[in-house]
């Protein structure tokens, strides 16, 4: 079992340079959940007062409910806030994702990331692909096919498999149990809606978003991260890719500083709004031309896609 390679901060950054880099704070991941909700807010503001810019208010909830999820994962690493209970209860109800299973799960990813035990390889491993298969790819995550999939098809393979006579009862009881935080979220902003006024805000501003362009824009930050990052890669500065990202690109597709995955794999305890600054004192030093990188998310869509022959 081959675990992957790591990096000292010793060899990077003196003393004084890396402490204040992971330091914990008591509000800057709190900032960030907040902002995350407000700009939800602000967007399905948006798209009640003009119902033209919907589509544009998807967009951006999607990336925020992406936002979410990053945020999640810097709890699952600790950062999110120096206070343990802080920290996972701020990612298991206002990042609204289980924290622990995520944590035991993603660890793994880190210390075998791109190695033959990666439990995330599987994500990488299938580039280079065509662009009629990328196309359909994103034809399935803009439709709603792959949300659906992932929600239930747990729920669906044990339906299909039920044998005649089984009772139906365990198998929906075990999934509601599995689906509860689900259900609870859902359930108050369906309540929070309807009070308001609007009951069908909650499919278009939240349910929509979720399953379509969170959906896409999760794909497309996976494929930056690894795809095409050799497996069994022995060198801990391309074990992921660092990707730039335009104004547009961090307010749709890389919020909160996800683009910067290279610099997460080296230094994973480091807190996401330290890692810009993480960046420019490796570039001072010439380090960042050794590491793995992309000059824009475009780029990268176009190096894991082959026109057939």
């Amino acid at each position: 079992m081959s675990v992957a390679a790591r990096v000292s901060p010793r060899d990077f950054f003196t003393a004084e340079e890396w402490a204040p880099l992971t330091a914990r704070s008591s509000w800057k991941g709190l900032a960030l959940v907040g902002h995350c909700w407000l700009v939800i807010g602000a967007a399905t503001a948006m798209g009640l007062v003009w119902p033209i810019t919907i589509p544009l208010a998807v967009m951006i909830i999607g990336a925020r409910q992406l936002g979410l999820g990053i945020l999640q994962h810097d709890a699952a690493h600790g950062a999110l806030h120096p206070d343990p209970g802080v920290n996972d209860w701020t990612a298991e109800w206002l990042c609204v994702s289980g924290v622990q299973a995520y944590r035991d799960y993603h660890l793994k990813h880190h210390k075998f990331a791109q190695q033959a035990d990666d439990p995330d390889l599987v994500l990488s491993a299938p580039f280079p692909i065509t662009r009629a298969s990328l196309w359909r790819k994103v034809a399935r995550d803009l439709t709603g096919q792959t949300w659906f999939k992932q929600k239930f098809g747990r729920l669906t393979s044990k339906l299909t498999k039920r044998k005649a006579g089984e009772p139906l009862l365990p198998i929906l009881a075990d999934e509601t149990r599995r689906q509860s935080r689900w259900l609870i979220v859902n359930g108050v902003a369906i309540a929070g809606f309807t009070v308001a006024g609007y009951p069908w805000g909650w499919f278009l501003f939240w349910l929509l978003p979720r399953a379509t362009w969170y959906q896409l824009v999760t794909r497309i930050r996976n494929i930056a991260e690894h795809a095409l990052v050799a497996k069994n890669e022995p060198d801990p500065l391309r074990h992921a890719r660092t990707t730039r990202a335009n104004l547009i690109e961090r307010a749709l597709i890389a919020p909160y500083f996800v683009n910067y995955h290279c610099e997460h794999h080296m230094f994973m305890h480091v807190p996401c709004w330290n890692l810009p600054r993480v960046r420019r004192l490796l570039a001072r030093d010439g380090v960042t031309a050794r590491m793995e990188g992309a000059p824009g998310y475009l780029s990268v869509l176009q190096a894991v896609t082959v026109v057939k022959s």
